[in-house]
């Protein structure tokens, strides 16, 4: 695995990075650090009393609209840094005490992140990402992830495409996901913490329950009561000058529905108030 002729992610643009070319992602050829951090709002199983160790990376495979990390997203931002600095970051965030080693959107920079989770880190490792991802590049990451975080943003093609331009995203996501859980194993919880396993996002979007609805019926359908756990977020907040109903938060109605459907597929994992639709919740990049 290395930056020539990159295809890494389900784009498979095919740039030679490594020789200065750009592709869909915009990043060069060293890991792009814009921030690492003590994260206290992810999921309260990773984040604990010490906070998740969040790993921040600049640029993004997907280019979502509403990205709430625009800023560090849609364009290459960060510090470069090597596989030895990576390294030391990873490090350096575990002596402050992180509870685990939370990696940001890394898939660009994997040819980086791999050789800087050798050897083993003392924390687990999360793999926090959209979900769109190859099962031919996860396949790489066998043994050195913990927890998988992925989103599962969409089972509507038309809205995967115009949010994310990504037509393909359920399909892609989907299978991606399967190969986390074959990884991974049921979800292992010691105490409060989970330790091992995936835990799938999926943000409701205003006005698109109905997508909501056949993303959390393919999660029942898929995986056993408790094989992984669901963080079901209420977090969007209107972004740029997107059109109605993008232009708006999610209502109450709305995540009431999307929530009892949850419960209906017995589903097991977290929610979210509705003050978590804050731009203070952002990380200042």
């Amino acid at each position: 695995m290395d930056y020539t002729n990159c295809v890494l992610c389900p784009r498979q643009c095919g740039a030679d990075r490594a020789a200065g070319e750009r592709g869909f992602c915009g990043c060069p050829d060293k890991a792009l650090v814009a921030k690492a951090m003590l994260h206290k709002w992810e999921e309260p199983a990773l984040a604990g009393s010490g906070g998740s160790g969040a790993v921040f990376f600049g640029g993004c495979t997907l280019g979502c609209r509403y990205c709430q990390n625009a800023a560090i997203s849609g364009g290459p931002v960060g510090k470069a840094l090597d596989a030895a600095g990576l390294r030391a970051v990873f490090e350096d965030l575990i002596a402050r005490g992180a509870e685990n080693i939370d990696l940001v959107t890394p898939t660009q920079f994997l040819p980086t992140v791999i050789p800087a989770l050798k050897p083993r880190l003392p924390v687990p490792v999360v793999y926090n990402c959209g979900g769109y991802e190859r099962v031919q590049t996860l396949k790489a990451l066998e043994g050195l992830v913990d927890i998988y975080l992925p989103d599962l943003k969409y089972a509507d093609a038309a809205l995967a495409g115009r949010l994310s331009g990504a037509e393909d995203y359920f399909p892609v996501a989907a299978e991606a996901i399967r190969e986390m859980v074959r990884q991974t194993g049921p979800v292992l919880q010691q105490g409060e913490k989970v330790v091992k396993g995936v835990i799938i996002r999926h943000l409701i979007l205003p006005g698109c329950v109905e997508n909501s609805l056949r993303v959390l019926d393919w999660i029942g359908e898929t995986f056993a009561p408790g094989q992984v756990l669901v963080s079901l977020m209420r977090q969007y907040t209107p972004m740029g000058n997107l059109p109605a109903p993008f232009d708006r938060r999610v209502t109450q109605e709305e995540y009431d529905a999307v929530l009892s459907w949850m419960y209906l597929n017995r589903l097991e994992g977290f929610t979210q108030e509705a003050d978590s639709a804050d731009r203070g919740f952002i990380p200042d990049f």
